[in-house]
């Protein structure tokens, strides 16, 4: 009789395995992940009005009747900005019309192909408030990153800018005064949300997603839409493209100063950093105020994202801010 022959040990048949398993398990996910996308787009409609623009729909959310027109620029990354900005637009919508401008590859805007330059991005604002029928002068109210946008919107079309209300607004001459560098993203971020990474995130730490605000300053509803959009819209191309050019948009605008006679409030945290040499987002702004009696700067307790917690605060300053030259 023949032996039984023992089969040799081969490592990499258990690795080829494992790694098939791996690949096949993504590509469920994968599927399972856009699926879910599908579905949830179906769901939870837009909540405002899509325009055409550059043939892509972009987003418009209104709220309110007065007779200023507030018009909310997110930050970069804010997945939601319609809902991100919520608790700040229900009050404001009080005395004014407040008018949330989805960039593209945000909120319930599309995702286009075109460079996340400052002159396509205001662009492409200037032509979605039109297609609305929104009329200008505006008040433009950038938070963070879009500072750099509106800063070229106030230069390039002063006639269509009443006023800016910076939300700890990123303008283009704070990395010369700080001496930073602009940040950057890595180009392999852009396959996050159609990879179905963002929702795998989202499931294991769906807190990191939401706003970091007291209970009740969202509804449920607000909170499981920002959690689906965050979902299909997690470091986008277009948010990665947006990064990259940051550098780019602020060596555009770098020379550039709000209009002498525009009035500006900026609004920034208390917690800010003191450099060695004494500078901080205070010392800063102040280089960035105009000669406008209406001009000033309110330092407020909290996050970078100060809408989450300080909206209520915030409402009643820019109030005060608009009565001051809404006779001029």
């Amino acid at each position: 009789m023949r032996k039984n022959k023992k089969k040799k040990f081969r490592p990499w048949i258990i690795l080829r395995n494992i790694v098939l398993a791996l690949i096949a398990a993504f590509a469920i996910w994968v599927i399972f992940s856009n699926i879910m996308t599908a579905l949830e787009q179906k769901k939870y409609p837009p909540i405002g009005e899509l325009v055409e623009v550059d043939g892509k729909n972009m987003h418009i959310y209104t709220k309110g009747d007065g007779d200023n027109t507030i018009v909310l620029l997110s930050g970069l990354g804010t997945a939601a900005p319609a809902l991100d900005f919520e608790p700040l637009i229900n009050e404001m919508a009080k005395k004014n019309k407040v008018v949330v401008v989805e960039l593209f590859g945000y909120g319930w805007s599309d995702i286009t192909n075109k460079e996340r330059t400052v002159e396509n991005i205001v662009g492409e604002i200037r032509v979605a408030l039109k297609k609305s029928d929104i009329k200008g002068p505006y008040i433009l109210m950038p938070h963070s990153i879009s500072g750099i946008y509106s800063m070229y919107f106030a230069n390039t079309y002063p006639e269509e800018v009443k006023a800016i209300i910076g939300i700890d607004p990123t303008l283009p001459q704070a990395l010369e005064y700080f001496g930073e560098t602009s940040p950057t993203m890595p180009k392999c971020l852009s396959y996050v949300a159609p990879t179905g990474i963002a929702r795998l995130a989202l499931y294991i730490s769906p807190e990191s997603f939401l706003p970091i605000a007291d209970d009740g300053s969202y509804s449920e509803e607000n909170l499981k839409m920002t959690k689906a959009i965050s979902a299909w819209k997690g470091y986008n191309k277009n948010v990665v493209n947006e990064a990259n050019n940051i550098k780019n948009n602020i060596n555009k605008t770098v020379d550039m100063k709000f209009p002498s006679n525009m009035p500006v409030l900026l609004s920034t945290t208390k917690e800010d950093k003191v450099t060695e040499d004494g500078k901080n987002n205070v010392t800063f702004y102040e280089t960035q105020l105009t000669n406008s009696p209406a001009s000033k700067i309110v330092t407020l307790q909290g996050h970078h994202y100060l809408h989450w917690t300080r909206y209520k605060e915030m409402s009643k300053e820019i109030n005060k801010f608009i009565e001051s030259f809404a006779g001029d």
